[in-house]
């Protein structure tokens, strides 16, 4: 008899317990080899000496010159990346126009090429034999092997993040809180201001969070235009490989265990935005349009 008849749901794959188990037992032997593993070892190397040696590795100049320029780094791409992302999202869920979705697939393209060639490409662009080589040297602007040229293949490689976390969620909100907040005339900051915003500030915040913690550990890009000069144009990662490659594991695992606590302190962010409704669609409040009613009137 078959299960239409009887009334039974068919059988799905796992349904059995011991395949629930032996799937859930390889996954976290998996993510115990793969992820916690390695976090621990970070930690118990970077304390191998004592806090007084932990300590004197973060404290060396060229490591603190590191840690700012990466600060410095994020300090300017990630709102410059957030105004980006918000006004691309912006752009694509609420008008309409020729090459919508052209600009789409441009905002996607930083995540199909690799961070190296994208650092490259700004060699061939910014450098002496680049594009503008010529021009800025004439003008004494000095791009590449310098702050401008990490800040723009940071800019790069998480122009997407904040984009790809608002399109999705304001394309299933639709556009008629929008609509009605400018038939109560409304203006176009207010109604961003007061219907917009307010309905992705979550699904932004997560965003913002994720470009932040890409920014500072980028690697690939950063190696190719910053020249790899130490107490320079090193950022964090890249001081990290430079301290391993000469034999201080010490001061290398210190320094990574600071990257490793933004990566566990931008997990538990992320969870507690996604318990908040970032990163997922979310029920979009109604009483936006009562808050323009009431602050402009037609």
């Amino acid at each position: 008899m078959s299960a239409a008849v009887t009334g039974k749901k068919p059988p799905r794959v796992g349904d059995s317990p011991a395949v629930r188990r032996t799937l859930i037992t390889l996954v976290l032997l998996v993510g115990a080899v793969l992820v916690l593993a390695p976090l621990i070892v970070i930690f118990v190397q970077a304390f191998s000496l004592g806090l007084s040696a932990f300590a004197a590795a973060i404290g060396q100049p060229d490591t603190l010159h590191a840690i700012f320029l990466t600060v410095v780094t994020a300090l300017i791409a990630v709102p410059i990346n957030t105004a980006f992302g918000v006004a691309a999202a912006w752009a694509v869920t609420k008008f309409d126009f020729p090459g919508r979705r052209l600009l789409i697939v441009i905002i996607e393209i930083p995540f199909s090429i690799s961070p190296i060639v994208a650092g490259v490409a700004y060699l061939f662009v910014y450098g002496l034999q680049g594009l503008f080589g010529p021009a800025l040297q004439a003008a004494d602007i000095k791009i590449l092997f310098a702050l401008p040229g990490i800040v723009l293949a940071s800019l790069f490689v998480t122009a997407p993040f904040v984009a790809r976390e608002l399109i999705p969620l304001m394309q299933a909100q639709g556009r008629d809180l929008e609509e009605a907040a400018t038939s109560l005339g409304a203006s176009g900051w207010r109604t961003f201001w007061s219907v917009t915003l307010p309905n992705v500030r979550w699904a932004l915040l997560y965003g913002v969070v994720l470009c932040n913690a890409r920014v500072m550990g980028e690697f690939g890009a950063v190696s190719v235009v910053s020249g790899n000069i130490r107490g320079q144009t090193n950022t964090l990662p890249l001081h990290i490989e430079l301290l391993y490659h000469d034999y201080q594991t010490a001061g290398a695992f210190a320094a990574a265990s600071i990257l490793t606590v933004l990566a566990v302190v931008t997990i538990i962010a992320k969870v507690a935005l996604e318990r908040r409704g970032a990163g997922r669609r979310s029920r979009v409040s109604l009483a936006a349009p009562n808050v323009i009613a009431e602050g402009e009137k037609p």
